[in-house]
């Protein structure tokens, strides 16, 4: 799977491409990821990208020059364009699986006050936003999408099973986890992931999860009992 990120800094990425299973799995091939520096397509002397915004207001904005040099420069036509932006859908588990079936998924990052609309018109597919809340950048939003959509690139996990049993996978979070020593400080591990009965487990973990989601998302407990509706 191809990724690309379109970033006025893009030395923001050196380390966290380089960590953990998203450095292992551009080191060995099962995705490609490159960053594009936007100033690198300025024709301002000063590789400038920004200015006031027409009308007035706080902040400046991306102009699009140096955007339409970079999406022209770099797009074959075949990705999917997404804008990381405060205004775009909620970023969620079943937007992750939709993009998980691209083939190319080429990421912009904002900054300032956001990007001129003429490149928004003229490129974005898709604006995805990851809360409401405001980042001093949209590279941190990137990484996010970057990580939860690669994830399930086959071979990206070594434990592929354990994207079944995640949180939001079925409108549950995940079941609670405990590993040695059995007994820590006079906690103990429940009996029943001691028992080597593994359709006992399998049952007491899903119930957990109904627990768990009931207790800390109502929401999303909302959700899975209008699908288990929906099935009857």
């Amino acid at each position: 799977m191809i990724f690309r990120i379109y970033s006025l800094f893009p030395e923001f990425f050196e380390s966290p491409l380089k960590c953990g299973l998203l450095g292992k799995a551009i080191t060995g091939g099962l995705i490609d990821v490159s960053v594009v520096d936007i100033r690198s397509y300025s024709l301002n002397k000063h590789k400038r990208c920004d200015d006031y915004p027409y009308g007035g207001g706080s902040g400046m904005v991306i102009m699009p020059e140096p955007l339409f040099a970079a999406f022209e420069a770099n797009e074959t036509g075949d990705s999917k364009v997404i804008y990381m932006s405060p205004s775009g859908r909620l970023l969620n588990q079943g937007v992750v699986k939709r993009l998980s079936k691209e083939k190319e998924i080429s990421i912009l990052c904002g900054n300032y006050e956001g990007i001129d609309q003429r490149v928004i018109d003229s490129f974005v597919d898709e604006e995805i936003s990851i809360g409401d809340y405001v980042l001093s950048g949209g590279e941190f939003a990137a990484l996010i999408l970057l990580d939860s959509v690669a994830r399930y690139v086959p071979g990206f996990m070594s434990n592929e099973e354990s994207l079944i049993e995640e949180s939001f996978e079925s409108d549950l979070l995940e079941y609670p986890q405990w590993t040695r020593p059995a007994e820590f400080r006079g906690h103990k591990v429940p009996d029943v992931l001691l028992s080597g009965d593994h359709d006992k487990i399998k049952n007491w973990r899903h119930e957990k999860r109904i627990e768990k989601t009931r207790l800390k998302r109502p929401d999303l407990y909302k959700k899975y009992l209008e699908r288990l509706l929906l099935r009857e």
